[in-house]
């Protein structure tokens, strides 16, 4: 069997959700015993950003919160404004006798709720796992971090990687970069489904030596070139870009600039593929994304951007929007061409 070619016969898209989600929970429970969110929004139909003036707190975090509650069910938009729906003012308004939040009130000192209540103050991530204070860029350049957090990218993508592959028409197309890809997990899994493309992974140190690890151990063909997304212009050559769970760990502004990094460096006809998990147009789910998007909130700078959002940022860079098609476990891939 070789699972870079070949699918599971199980979907573990609930046991993926555990992970997922469990940033989730904290912040509906800051919403909920700290800021009592529904109980006011129910007297004030608001803006986000007359949200962010009432209680303190960023927009980066209210973009998410706003998106994950209205994949809950619990409000929606009318007129410009959110307002409560039917069950967030039955359940967690004060106003209601079946109001639940009472029952959010003793994970109100929980240390993680603390922590993303702090998130939503200062829009600054929580630090990653035990590597305080580094964030989770900083700790990336420890050999250490790297290979533990890469290991566990590679596990992922052992099911996302054949998924996008699959999808993937590189018919009329070459080379690919992998940009910060991690493990190299994608460039092997499209290099086994499509032999005509040369696959090359960009990865800065500690990681590169690690992918070149990965891809030995898959046996495929794929290089890697070492190199900062940041600091150095992406190297040319190539008539594909892959973007693979990259984007949504950084601002809006950093997302837009790497977009335009990839617009520089393909030449006429170039691919750029996004693939990520993505919220709809209006960003209102699906739910699974929302509650991923919590988790990507408090512990990176970014969020998970609507399918309009990156739309407007190919646009912007002067990409052509081609498809947009689902892979696995919630996650998509949108494709755009520069003409």
């Amino acid at each position: 069997m070789n699972p870079l070619l070949e699918d599971p016969l199980s979907d573990p898209i609930s046991i993926y959700r555990y992970r997922d989600a469990i940033a989730a929970v904290d912040l509906m429970a800051v919403a909920i015993a700290h800021l009592d969110f529904f109980s006011w929004l129910e007297k004030h139909p608001a803006t986000p950003g007359m949200i962010c003036a009432e209680f303190q707190i960023d927009p980066r975090p209210v973009d998410v919160m706003l998106s994950l509650f209205a994949a809950q069910g619990l409000i929606q938009q009318n007129g410009g404004v959110w307002i409560l729906t039917l069950r967030g003012r039955e359940h967690l308004s004060a106003s209601s006798p079946w109001n639940l939040s009472p029952y959010f009130a003793s994970m109100k000192d929980r240390q993680p709720t603390l922590d993303m209540l702090k998130v939503l103050k200062t829009g600054k991530p929580a630090n990653w796992g035990s590597y305080d204070p580094q964030a989770w860029a900083q700790a990336m350049e420890r050999p250490d971090f790297a290979a533990s957090f890469t290991a566990a990218m590679d596990c992922r993508g052992i099911l996302l990687g054949p998924a996008l592959a699959a999808k993937l028409d590189l018919s009329e197309h070459k080379s690919l970069l992998d940009i910060a890809g991690g493990s190299g997990i994608y460039a092997c899994a499209i290099k086994a489904r499509h032999k005509h493309v040369k696959a090359t992974v960009f990865e800065r140190p500690p990681v590169d030596r690690i992918a070149r690890e990965y891809i030995a151990k898959h046996g495929v063909e794929a290089d890697v070139v070492a190199g900062d997304m940041f600091k150095d212009a992406l190297p040319a050559g190539y008539d594909a870009h892959l973007w693979s769970n990259v984007l949504h760990d950084w601002d809006e502004e950093t997302v837009q600039q790497l977009i335009a990094k990839s617009a520089a460096a393909l030449p006429r006809g170039g691919l750029i593929i996004i693939h990520d998990a993505f919220l709809n147009r209006e960003k209102t789910g699906p739910l699974h994304v929302a509650e991923y998007s919590a988790l990507l909130m408090n512990i990176t700078e970014g969020r998970c951007y609507g399918t309009g959002e990156i739309a407007r940022y190919l646009s912007e860079a002067g990409f052509d929007w081609v498809d947009h098609q689902p892979t696995a476990v919630a996650r998509s891939f949108i494709v755009a061409r520069k003409p």
